[in-house]
C-alpha cells in the first residue's frame, strides 16, 4: 500500500517544477489533523489541487479541486442548516438563512482551514504561491469545501457530518458571539433573496470632512424602502453599519 502511494505521489508532479509538492509525510500529517484517513488517496490529492497547479502537471481543468469544492459546499450547507434548524426551533427561515450565511462564510471557513493547516499543503503553482496564495481566504475556504466533498465521497454522509461537526460546528458559539466575524452585507443579501425581496441597494447620502479624513453616510434600500443608515470613515464600513441596522429593523439581529 505504501509503495502504491509513493508511486502515485511521484507521478503527480512535473519533474522540473519548483512548486511545492506533497510527500507521504505531508499526507499523514494532514490526515491526522483532519482526524480522517482516506481510503482513496486520489481524492485528498484532488481536494488539495488548486487550479493554478494544473500549469505544473499539464492536467485538464476537471482535475482541479473545483468539482469537489462544489460538492463540499452543498454538503456543508445541508449539514449546517440541519444543525441550525434543530438548535434554534424559535427562529424563522430568514434568521436561519442569515446565521447559515455567517457560519459558512469565506472568513469563517478560511479560519477553520488555517487551524487544520490546509494552507501548508494546498497545491499551487509558483506564481500563486509567491502572490500569497497559501494564506488567501478564498483559496483556503475553497480548499476546506473541497476536503469536505472528498470526505463525503470517501466515507459517506455520516463521516462528513462528523467532520463538519468536529471542525466547524464545534465553534459555532464562538462564531455567533464575535461580531467581527459577521459580514452584515452578506447576511442582508441572503435574507433579502430568500424572501424574494431582490438585492439591497446602497446609496451614498453624504460625504463630510477633508479628503484624508472623510466620513461617509450611506443608506441601504430594498425595493426603494429605506431600511438602514450607516456612517464610517470608508464606504465599506458605512455599508456594513447600514446593513447591520437594516437587519435590526427587520428583527434579524
Amino acid at each position: 500500500m505504501l509503495n502504491k502511494l509513493n508511486t502515485f505521489v511521484a507521478k503527480l508532479f512535473h519533474p522540473h517544477s519548483q512548486a511545492r509538492s506533497l510527500t507521504k509525510r505531508d499526507i499523514e500529517r494532514i490526515e491526522l489533523k483532519l482526524n480522517y484517513h482516506f481510503s482513496n488517496k486520489q481524492l485528498i490529492f484532488q481536494a488539495l489541487k488548486h487550479r493554478s497547479f494544473l500549469a505544473v502537471t499539464n492536467e485538464p481543468r476537471l482535475q482541479s479541486n473545483e468539482r469537489l469544492e462544489l460538492l463540499g459546499d452543498a454538503v456543508l450547507g445541508m449539514v449546517v442548516v440541519e444543525h441550525l434548524y434543530r438548535r434554534f426551533p424559535e427562529k424563522g427561515e430568514g434568521e436561519l438563512t442569515a446565521i447559515k450565511s455567517l457560519v459558512v462564510s469565506r472568513k469563517i471557513l478560511a479560519n477553520v482551514a488555517r487551524q487544520i493547516g490546509l494552507g501548508d499543503v494546498v497545491l499551487l503553482n509558483d506564481a500563486e504561491e509567491k502572490a500569497g496564495g497559501r494564506n488567501r481566504p478564498s483559496i483556503l475556504a475553497d480548499t476546506f469545501e473541497a476536503i469536505t466533498g472528498a470526505i463525503y465521497l470517501d466515507g459517506g454522509l455520516k463521516t462528513a457530518v462528523e467532520f463538519i461537526s468536529d471542525k466547524l460546528l464545534s465553534q459555532i458559539d464562538d462564531i455567533l458571539s464575535k461580531e467581527q466575524y459577521k459580514n452584515f452585507k452578506s447576511m442582508l443579501l441572503e435574507y433579502a433573496q430568500s424572501r424574494g425581496m431582490g438585492v439591497p441597494h446602497y446609496v451614498v447620502k453624504k460625504e463630510e470632512g477633508p479628503d484624508h479624513k472623510k466620513i461617509f453616510t450611506i443608506d441601504v434600500l430594498i425595493k426603494n424602502r429605506d431600511l438602514g443608515s450607516g456612517k464610517g470613515n470608508s464606504k465599506k464600513k458605512a455599508e456594513q453599519i447600514a446593513a447591520k441596522n437594516a437587519l435590526r429593523q427587520l428583527k434579524i439581529l
